[in-house]
């Protein structure tokens, strides 16, 4: 249900922006605050399970996640749609690293490494299956129901936990809270994914647009956009973050973030490619549903059946996953799903074009998605493998944390990706069209880059703010479906180097698993 919602709003999220009038930035909020709360709240969750229980966490965070799903889908408007999804973020956070704590605190040897890979294809097919069901649950009702179905689901697992689930607590580590590495490393994450996010529409570096927040303005006339501002100050947090854990560590206090972990290889190698396996996967959720309905012109339901040979793969090769991990090694299998990932998406950003055959778009999908069930499944294993049952909630909130790390970034950058490249090419496309103006053009422009290519159907039917476009109105269309396809080829070739940098990752985790054994 948590993977789920993290994947399902994409292949929705043309008709939300359509309904609810969102421009790009909001869509890109819409996909990262869930990611960011969620990565915000994770290490302080894993913790706090590790004391009061990780079943009542699970129970607490389950709840907290149904409320905020409802408040989803009742949003009417952008603000109000965020702060749910901030609310959603919470109650993941909470759920995540229970399950996978219980998880690796209840099974044992032969019992532990099936249950991890379980755990690793359940997460693999829900993420690539979001699609489809946000597809269908467009089509057959509306966007809403993507988040209201979460209702029955959640019952469902509240019952099951508090039957069938057992208490179980970690070690407690030193006294007192966390606070200030709760602060220092939020408003670090916070600060991180805002400056990626809003830098299309603030400016990386010159200001674009006013920025107002708390009453307070900062200026289109400021030397500096708050951009690289965040971005430092982001970093700078972090920094301080990790030298307040080791001052935590010293004097003998509860830390957020257990650093000693870190001394064993695979969890760090292991966790470095989990962020950067993350980025690269919803990077490409985020950005291939908007080129699917708004360039190549499919409807939502068939932009999630296509959508859907990502699942089918993943589905495929994570049930093969656990056999070959036996026959090689985890690690092994880990690089093997990482090289069919990174091929598929190398093959989808050469191709991308809005006349594209829809069985051309599928093959590499399909390949990709196979990739995705043999690392999602292993991945998780190979990064716990060494770490004692007693520091589990923390290994597994900080596993947790850096998937989500890479979720949120992914969607930021990939964002940003998409709105560089129409930046990049449209003035000149538009440029070499007879029937604009130079006006029109630059309206035009901004409004595809806003509404991240929404306004392309309006342009193609002849509706909307350019309908007096008249007869040029295809044209015009098909040359924004063309710009749109190659910047987001643009976007998914980023997604691809996330991959690659996970990949090398994934051959370090691998070289040290083979020292160790």
């Amino acid at each position: 249900m948590i993977i789920l919602d993290g994947t399902i709003v994409g292949v929705a999220l043309p008709a939300i922006i359509d309904d609810l009038d969102l421009h790009l930035t909001q869509a890109q909020w819409v996909n990262s605050l869930y990611s960011m709360v969620f990565a915000a709240l994770l290490l302080a969750s894993g913790r706090l399970g590790d004391r009061i229980g990780r079943r009542r966490l699970l129970v607490v965070g389950v709840v907290m996640f149904v409320v905020g799903s409802v408040l989803a889908g009742l949003a009417g408007g952008g603000s109000s749609l965020i702060a749910a999804r901030a609310l959603q973020g919470v109650g993941g956070a909470l759920v995540l690293p229970a399950t996978l704590s219980t998880v690796n605190a209840t099974f044992r040897g032969k019992d532990r490494a099936t249950a991890f890979g379980i755990w690793g294809a359940v997460m693999a097919g829900t993420a690539a299956v979001g699609p489809l069901l946000g597809g269908w649950l467009t089509t057959v009702a509306s966007w809403r129901w993507i988040f209201y179905v979460n209702v029955p689901v959640g019952l469902a697992v509240l019952l099951g936990a508090l039957l069938l689930v057992p208490e179980t607590k970690g070690a407690r580590g030193g006294r007192g809270l966390d606070v200030d590495g709760l602060l220092t490393s939020g408003i670090g994450m916070a600060l991180l994914v805002f400056g990626m996010i809003e830098a299309t529409a603030l400016g990386w570096w010159t200001p674009k647009a006013d920025f107002t927040v708390l009453g307070l303005t900062w200026p289109v006339t400021a030397p500096v956009s708050p951009v690289p501002v965040a971005l430092a100050v982001g970093v700078l947090f972090l920094l301080l973050f990790v030298r307040w854990e080791m001052h935590r560590a010293r004097v003998g206090r509860s830390a957020l973030l257990d650093l000693t972990l870190f001394s064993v290889p695979t969890f760090t190698w292991g966790n470095l490619t989990a962020t950067a396996v993350a980025a690269g996967e919803f990077a490409l959720v985020f950005v291939l549903p908007l080129y699917l309905v708004n360039a190549a012109g499919l409807t939502i339901m068939q932009a999630g059946l296509v959508l859907a040979a990502m699942a089918f793969g993943a589905f495929v090769s994570g049930a093969s996953a656990r056999p070959l991990a036996q026959r090689w090694s985890p690690a092994s299998v880990v690089v093997g799903g990482l090289a069919l990932e990174l091929a598929g998406l190398v093959v989808l950003a050469l191709l991308a074009r809005p006349d594209l055959a829809i069985w051309m778009m599928i093959a590499p999908l399909v390949v990709y998605g196979l990739g995705l069930g043999l690392a999602s499944a292993q991945l998780t294993s190979t990064v716990l493998r060494d770490v004692p049952a007693a520091q589990s909630g923390s290994a597994s909130a900080t596993q947790s944390t850096a998937r989500q790390v890479g979720a949120a970034v992914g969607s930021a950058i990939c964002g940003t990706a998409l709105a560089a490249g129409l930046g990049w090419l449209l003035p000149g496309a538009l440029a070499d069209l007879p029937h604009l103006d130079p006006a029109t053009a630059d309206q035009l422009q901004s409004t595809v880059v806003s509404s991240a290519g929404g306004v392309i159907p309006m342009v193609r039917a002849g509706t909307g703010p350019f309908a007096s476009l008249g007869s040029a109105g295809p044209e015009v269309a098909r040359t924004l479906a063309d710009v749109f396809g190659q910047a987001t080829g643009v976007a998914v070739a980023v997604a691809a180097l996330l991959l690659a940098l996970g990949l090398v990752g994934a051959l370090r985790v691998a070289v040290v698993a083979r020292r160790e054994v």
